[in-house]
């Protein structure tokens, strides 16, 4: 039976400490409560490689060894009621930070961090799968390390010594909870991705469910609940067709979505007795869900159907204590003080506090429209670009540079700018290439291509291998409110939309004002944050910037070098076709910079031009 609970209440906690010394000290701020059933779970999708905490926003500054405290204590208070707790991952935890992307190979202090939490339900993301080296260490390294729990229903690798292609991990489990005994099967997956190396298989999804064993795992009628994991959006095709496949075999068997990819804090209703949790992005947040009223083999539900509840826990010590019941002496267990130890080493290692330099001002992705001056896109194509984008061997020749704003993973706040910085911004190793006496004209028609004609795009990149080009959280609910070749919705905020409200928080709370921060409508309603915040404003941004280099001429020049950043060229290659540019951007384009890639850029810019008083 779910516990009553006030609305909200205010958190009673005086003073708090984040486990990393250079983290912020979380901030008090009213919070609603949390809503218990016969199952509860804890959810994180996305944290690549944030498993450090935020060491710049008080709202997010918990690291993993809070986590894996919060996640024990939150089992032990579970238990004692006489219901159960499971912990769920779904994938991307890799790129986006120093933790994982300055270590070489990459990764491995990360695997070695993440182990230590239990996870009952884990799969892979895209980002798992983008390389050789990625894949296989997933394969030989966290798979191993979450035996039993790691789920990949549609995914399959070739084996590193054998070359044989085999799955990635069990397809699926069925299990049975310690205390209330409910009967789970559980399945693993990941959304159509298509932009895998080679040496992986991604199956689609709605091929995978006619396969002969899932036909027979939803035939299973020893089952209380269907949980499907995965890194697939809460509102999904994929997810709609799994929802389906089931219903029409198993028509009123509870069913439980946990998802990802898109960086939003979101929940999807399929029907009465199915929803769908994504609980955001960079451990900023920890989604918690709970189940009440189930059947089990020994005891019918004793209520008109089962009641689903879901919270988006703000990842800080203020949130834990009071969901916990506990504070600062009673709440860490050892363990998880060892991992906040463990990572405080590693970042120690690796140096990422090292200074590099300070940013005069922050420069936001989303809170600010673009051009502004306070747009990191914008301090990019008139300063970052222009100063850097130079190689020698083409003199003097015109030249514009494109590049994608998805290459941009997070904002920069004033103040030091150090080694983990560049690596939370540009985490890709993504190079330059270029093409010679492109029509300068042309460059603005594959621009305009690429920013306005997104739908033509869509159609062609359907059942390709083209990634997106914005950030994910750009991708998401899109249609419910970009008005197709209106200009000025650039430049007008959205407050109202799901998850839309995530850009990051630096600022600290006031006397009797709420911390702005994430107010997320979802099809629950506008509850599910347990942090009560005041919402902050998002502007859509192009999903590709230009900026004209090396142009000596008045006015603008007949033919230019096209420099681009590498991932986007097939993007260019299907755009330049509509533009009626006959250029093979495969065979004919050349490196640029040779050995520099983006984040190289941006950290000599940096080191060059933000000296530190």
């Amino acid at each position: 039976m779910l516990l009553s609970v006030l609305p909200w209440i205010f958190s009673p906690f005086p003073s708090a400490l984040a486990a990393q010394p250079s983290a912020p000290a979380p901030i008090s701020a009213s919070l609603r409560e949390l809503e218990f059933g016969q199952l509860n779970f804890l959810h994180t999708t996305d944290t690549h490689g944030w498993l450090a905490g935020h060491l710049q926003e008080p709202s997010y500054s918990a690291d993993w060894g809070d986590y894996v405290s919060f996640a024990t204590r939150m089992r032990e208070k579970v238990e004692a009621q006489g219901q159960d707790l499971l912990v769920v991952d779904t994938g991307d935890r890799v790129e986006g930070n120093g933790l994982y992307d300055s270590s070489a190979p990459k990764g491995v202090y990360l695997s070695e961090i993440l182990r230590h939490q239990h996870i009952d339900v884990i799969t892979s993301g895209n980002h798992e799968l983008y390389k050789q080296n990625t894949s296989e260490a997933e394969f030989l390294t966290t798979v191993p390390n979450f035996r039993g729990k790691y789920l990949a229903s549609n995914i399959d690798i070739t084996h590193p010594e054998t070359n044989e292609l085999v799955p990635l991990a069990p397809r699926f489990k069925k299990f049975t909870t310690k205390q209330q005994g409910i009967r789970i099967v559980a399945f693993g997956f990941l959304f159509d991705f298509t932009g895998n190396y080679n040496n992986t298989v991604v199956q689609p999804v709605e091929k995978t469910i006619k396969e002969d064993w899932f036909q027979e795992a939803i035939r299973d009628k020893d089952v209380d609940l269907f949980l499907v994991a995965g890194h697939v959006p809460a509102h999904s095709p994929e997810y709609r067709a799994i929802f389906e496949e089931i219903r029409g075999i198993r028509w009123d068997t509870p069913i439980q979505f946990f998802g990802g990819h898109q960086h939003i804090r979101d929940y999807a209703k399929y029907d009465s007795k199915a929803f769908a949790l994504a609980s955001g992005r960079f451990m900023e947040t920890i989604g918690f869900m709970s189940i009440d009223g189930l059947s089990t083999s020994d005891r019918p539900s004793t209520t008109s159907g089962p009641v689903f509840k879901r919270r988006y826990i703000d990842n800080n010590l203020y949130s834990f204590y009071h969901h916990t019941g506990l504070d600062e002496e009673s709440f860490p267990t050892e363990k998880g003080r060892n991992v906040s130890q463990l990572i405080t080493e590693s970042r120690s290692a690796l140096r990422l506090d090292r200074v590099h330099g300070c940013a005069p001002r922050t420069l936001w992705m989303s809170r600010v429209p673009y051009p502004h001056k306070d747009s990191v896109f914008t301090w990019l194509q008139t300063q970052v670009l222009p100063d850097s984008l130079k190689d020698e061997s083409r003199g003097e020749v015109p030249s514009v540079a494109i590049l994608n704003t998805g290459a941009i993973r997070f904002d920069i706040f004033q103040g030091q700018f150090t080694q983990d910085t560049i690596w939370t911004i540009s985490p890709f190793t993504n190079s330059f290439r270029y093409v010679k006496d492109v029509p300068y004209e042309k460059v603005q028609l594959i621009m305009e291509v690429l920013n306005k004609q997104t739908k033509i795009l869509d159609t062609f990149e359907s059942g390709s291998s083209l990634p997106p080009l914005p950030r994910p959280e750009n991708l998401a609910r899109m249609e419910d409110f970009i008005v197709e070749e209106e200009e000025e919705s650039l430049d007008t905020p959205i407050y109202d939309m799901a998850a839309l409200h995530q850009a990051p928080i630096s600022t600290n709370r006031q006397d009797n004002k709420i911390v702005p921060g994430y107010t997320t409508k979802d099809d629950a309603g506008t509850d599910g944050d347990d942090t009560l915040h005041s919402p902050i404003s998002f502007y859509q941004v192009p999903n590709c910037i230009q900026a004209l280099l090396s142009a000596n001429t008045s006015g603008v020049p007949e033919t230019v070098d096209l420099i681009y950043i590498e991932f986007i060229q097939p993007h260019l290659a299907l755009a330049a076709k509509f533009a009626g540019l006959d250029v093979d951007f495969f065979q004919d384009s050349d490196v640029y910079m040779s050995s520099t890639t983006m984040t190289d850029l941006l950290l000599a810019w940096v080191k060059k031009h933000w000296k530190c008083e």
